[in-house]
């Protein structure tokens, strides 16, 4: 900071309890405020299409253009021993959803839109030349071959799979994808829009990616009666990106990314188990994303049984498996995870501050899926059935594999996310 910005000395420093990927810390020097964006390790980087330096310049590039990206001060050099990872002037607002969505200001759906459109216009002399294409065939392959990595196993996701195959859209002018642009990377305030953040997943590619990518279930946080961001319309949003300069959206584009994006976060969820047992970042939140997977393929359904005969559509779905009986004698297994979550949440997150609290709750949510999934045991692996999917000799013509894939992935939200606010949606569609 001595270096980059002039004389002063670290105040305040604290960790933010936001970024499911990086760190993030917060801190004052000489009179302002900042943030550290910063990697929990090297091998986490390890794989990754371009490093922090090249990041660092993409974000200044969109900043220089009028990009409401945050301005970044500085960049981590070896000889700084900090590890990787680069120094934004702090930018002052809400970035929760859960306390922007239930009263977003008027303006935010449009200021949404009208900042896509700019992100989309960055010039390409402007982007670093590292920054990588990715074109839809090609990311498309790179997911299968990862699906297949992790076992192969999930039928829902050798469907979306197949499905992505099926109907890929013919290739388009590359413009700058963001990547992450939802809820949750969006800073708000009483104005608007504020900031856009984490900008570590940028591409070139199809602008329609991004389109879609904020307007996935997941990302509209319980808001499921407003499709763009959870804030309001589509057609509200596509007008504002349309306006700003924006290409017209494609209708049928726009669904193709929907499915692409909720089946690369549900490998990417998957995932995260990697990350964990290789080391590469051993924080317990990484072992509860990785049962989040359950929550994409309810959506991947949703959004793929339309391709399903009527008959197969108002077929009900197979019982539940039976639960566990309640134990008797010497306490359960699950009796000792309830004992230690509630030690979690009666002595430890009392006294917790900052990141500190936030993992609390998070090892509170991880033993409870366990509680969970000790009374139901449920598995949503089945290799043979993904395989005849991910060939074509199985689909959702087949009389019963519809209600039985519907059961299945209900059954297994309910044990690895059972507040997901779409697994209440479905069950009232799907068990009338």
């Amino acid at each position: 900071m001595a270096r980059h910005v002039g004389a002063g000395q670290v105040d305040g420093l604290a960790r933010l309890s936001g970024g499911a990927n990086m760190e993030s810390w917060a801190f004052s020097w000489a009179g302002g405020d900042y943030v550290l964006r910063r990697a929990p390790s090297a091998e986490y980087m390890a794989n990754r299409p371009y490093k922090h330096p090249t990041e660092a310049a993409l974000v200044r590039a969109a900043y220089d253009h009028g990009v409401m990206a945050p301005e970044v001060v500085a960049v981590l050099a070896d000889s700084d021993q900090m590890g990787t990872g680069y120094v934004m002037r702090r930018v002052m607002a809400e970035v929760s959803p859960a306390k922007i969505l239930p009263a977003p200001p008027p303006s935010l759906i449009a200021d949404l839109g009208r900042e896509l459109a700019h992100i989309h216009a960055l010039p390409r002399d402007a982007i670093p030349q590292d920054i990588p294409e990715m074109r839809a065939a090609d990311g498309l392959a790179a997911l299968k071959a990862n699906f297949i990595s992790y076992g192969g196993d999930r039928p829902v996701i050798a469907l979306a799979i197949k499905w992505c195959e099926d109907n890929l859209p013919a290739a388009v002018p590359p413009v700058l994808v963001h990547g992450d642009y939802r809820m949750g990377n969006v800073m708000v305030d009483d104005q608007g829009l504020a900031a856009v953040l984490d900008w570590e997943l940028c591409h070139l590619g199809d602008g329609h990616e991004d389109l879609a990518f904020g307007c996935m279930t997941v990302w509209r946080f319980g808001m499921l009666d407003k499709p763009a961001f959870g804030v309001g319309s589509l057609d509200d949003y596509f007008a504002a990106y349309e306006a700003a300069g924006g290409e017209k959206v494609d209708p049928k584009r726009f669904h193709f990314w929907l499915v692409y994006r909720t089946l690369w976060w549900a490998l990417g969820c998957l995932d995260m188990g990697r990350v964990w047992r290789n080391g590469a970042d051993r924080t317990v939140e990484r072992v509860v994303i990785g049962r989040r997977t359950a929550e994409q393929e309810l959506d991947l359904l949703m959004l793929l049984e339309g391709g399903a005969p009527d008959a197969e559509r108002a077929r009900a779905m197979p019982a539940s498996a039976p639960t566990t009986p309640a134990p008797h004698g010497e306490p359960s297994n699950r009796e000792m995870i309830e004992a230690v979550r509630e030690w979690i949440e009666m002595d430890i997150k009392p006294k917790a501050q900052g990141h500190d609290k936030f993992q609390a709750v998070v090892a509170m949510n991880a033993l409870g899926i366990l509680m969970r999934d000790l009374d139901a045991g449920i598995r949503a692996e089945d290799k043979g059935l993904a395989d005849a999917i991910l060939d074509g000799t199985r689909d959702l013509s087949e009389a019963g594999l519809l209600a039985q894939l519907r059961r299945q992935v209900i059954d297994k939200c309910s044990v690895d996310s059972a507040k997901y606010p779409a697994l209440a949606a479905a069950r009232a569609k799907w068990e009338q």
